[in-house]
């Protein structure tokens, strides 16, 4: 008897906890579907507003299009920035709706992202405007050395460009806290061990070489018909 008893409380509690959780997983429910609309509509705001100021001529020329279209994303950058969007409501829906059944350690979670968020919205545009200033700058390297005539300008606008391009996803990387000074401290040892090594190929193996280039790049001699040679 006493078993019975026990076992009609047990079923008793756990329907009143049922019937106390029934409102509110349907008012989460509801929090999810409302941040839903919610979020496709923002998404669309954020592209439309990204397209009318041509924010896509920007990512197409620094190339980031082009990048996240062979990665396999259906669309452009401005479609990155709508989807970011997107989820950042989402993940905002999905915090009030664990906040209202009581999962405090997802919802501590979610927020961490939520905050985590500006970071990666910077190191975006970081990337961005860091691409297209690389691309500016290797452009204005190869139109100087075909203006002055010196060989090989493909390899030095290419070479500025990836330079700039370097310190660009360094300084992205440390936005979002990646690596830190690990990254930094790499990247330099690699480009003291590339600056020595090639100082140690003018210097010693390489001499003929080196002057070679630099005589293609910088020629010094001066031809025979120069005014200057008959005086």
């Amino acid at each position: 008897m006493q078993s019975i008893d026990m076992l009609l409380e047990t079923t008793r509690e756990f329907l009143h906890q049922l019937a106390a959780l029934i409102p509110r997983l349907t008012l989460a429910l509801a929090v999810v579907v409302v941040g839903w609309l919610v979020a496709k509509a923002v998404r669309f705001a954020v592209e439309r507003a990204l397209r009318a100021i041509n924010f896509q001529v920007l990512t197409e020329r620094a190339g980031t299009d082009n990048f996240l279209q062979q990665g396999g994303l259906r669309g452009d950058t401005t479609t990155l920035f709508g989807l970011f969007a997107y989820w950042l409501v989402m993940l905002a829906a999905l915090i009030i709706a664990f906040n209202g059944l009581g999962v405090t350690y997802i919802t501590d979670l979610l927020q961490r992202l939520v905050l985590f968020s500006p970071k990666i919205l910077v190191a975006m545009l970081v990337i961005i405007f860091g691409s297209y200033f690389a691309r500016f700058v290797g452009s204005a390297v190869h139109t100087y050395c075909v203006a002055a005539k010196v060989a090989d300008a493909d390899v030095l606008s290419r070479l500025a460009r990836y330079l700039i391009m370097t310190f660009v996803v360094m300084i992205a990387l440390s936005q979002i806290e990646v690596g830190g000074d690990i990254v930094q401290k790499t990247f330099l040892v690699i480009l003291a061990g590339l600056m020595l090594a090639l100082a140690l190929a003018f210097g010693l193996g390489g001499k003929h070489w080196a002057a070679a280039l630099l005589e293609r790049w910088w020629p010094q001699h001066k031809s025979s018909g120069d005014p200057g040679d008959r005086r």
